[in-house]
C-alpha cells in the first residue's frame, strides 16, 4: 500500500476505492508520482493529495464542487479543491467565492481560506487532478487522474440519491454527462477566477440554492460560515 493510499485509511473511502487502488492506471499513476517526487516539487504533499476523502466521508457526502487541479504555488495546494491552509493568503477565486457567498448568504468574509470545515459537513471539494508540478498548471492532467476522479464522480451519481454538483466553467461542466440529473441537483455557472466571475458566478446563488435544495430533501443545509 502506498503512502497516497495509507492517506485515507479513517475514511469508509477506502473500501470503495479498493478497485480503483489495484488497477493498472492507478498502479502506473503512483509509480509516475513517486518518481516525480524524487526529482520535481510536487503539490500537494503525498499525505494530503487525498484529503478531500479523509476530511469528507462518502456516507456524508451530499454537496460536490469540482475544480481542476490543486494550485501549484509553494504552500498553496492540501487536498480540497479552493482550499489553502490557514496563514496561507487567500487565491483570487477563493476570494470570488468568499464574495458570492457574503452577498447571497448569511457569510462574513474570513481572512483564512481553509475550507475544512466545509468538507466535515459532506462537502466533497474535488479538483479532476489531484497532483501538480510546481509553477506547472495541468502538468499532471495525463498521467490517470481523471480515470480515478470521472469514476468517483460516476459512483456518488450511481450509488447516491439528491446531491448538489456545483460545476463552475466548461471544464467542470464537462462532466454533467457523468450525473444522474434525475437523481441530483447540477448547478453550472462561470468560474470564480478573476477572468469569469463577472459572466455568471457572481449572482448565480449557487450555496443559497444548494442549502433549498438539501432542506427540501430533508438534509441539513451546509454552514457556510468559516
Amino acid at each position: 500500500m502506498t503512502t497516497i493510499q495509507q492517506a485515507i485509511l479513517s475514511s469508509d473511502w477506502n473500501d470503495i476505492l479498493k478497485t480503483e487502488f489495484t488497477s493498472d492506471y492507478f498502479i502506473q499513476l503512483t509509480e509516475k508520482l513517486e518518481s516525480e517526487f524524487k526529482t520535481d516539487t510536487i503539490f500537494p504533499s503525498k499525505t494530503e493529495i487525498l484529503n478531500a476523502f479523509k476530511l469528507c466521508s462518502f456516507k456524508k457526502t451530499k454537496v460536490i464542487i469540482i475544480g481542476q487541479d490543486p494550485y501549484h504555488g509553494i504552500n498553496q495546494a492540501n487536498g480540497l479543491a479552493f482550499s489553502v491552509s490557514n496563514g496561507v493568503k487567500v487565491p483570487p477565486s477563493l476570494k470570488n467565492i468568499y464574495k458570492e457567498l457574503n452577498q447571497s448568504v448569511d457569510f462574513s468574509i474570513p481572512n483564512q481560506g481553509d475550507l475544512s470545515h466545509w468538507a466535515s459537513q459532506g462537502v466533497l471539494l474535488l479538483n479532476s487532478c489531484l497532483t501538480v508540478r510546481e509553477s506547472e498548471p495541468g502538468s499532471h492532467k495525463n498521467i490517470g487522474w481523471q480515470n480515478f476522479t470521472d469514476n468517483i464522480i460516476k459512483y456518488i451519481s450511481n450509488e447516491k440519491t439528491n446531491c448538489v454538483f456545483m460545476l463552475w466553467g466548461k471544464f467542470a461542466q464537462s462532466k454533467t454527462e457523468m450525473i444522474d440529473a434525475s437523481k441530483h441537483y447540477i448547478l453550472q455557472t462561470t468560474h470564480p477566477s478573476p477572468f469569469s466571475a463577472y459572466n455568471g458566478f457572481f449572482g448565480s446563488e449557487h450555496f443559497k440554492k444548494t442549502n433549498i435544495y438539501l432542506m427540501d430533501n430533508n438534509s441539513n443545509p451546509i454552514d457556510w460560515q468559516l
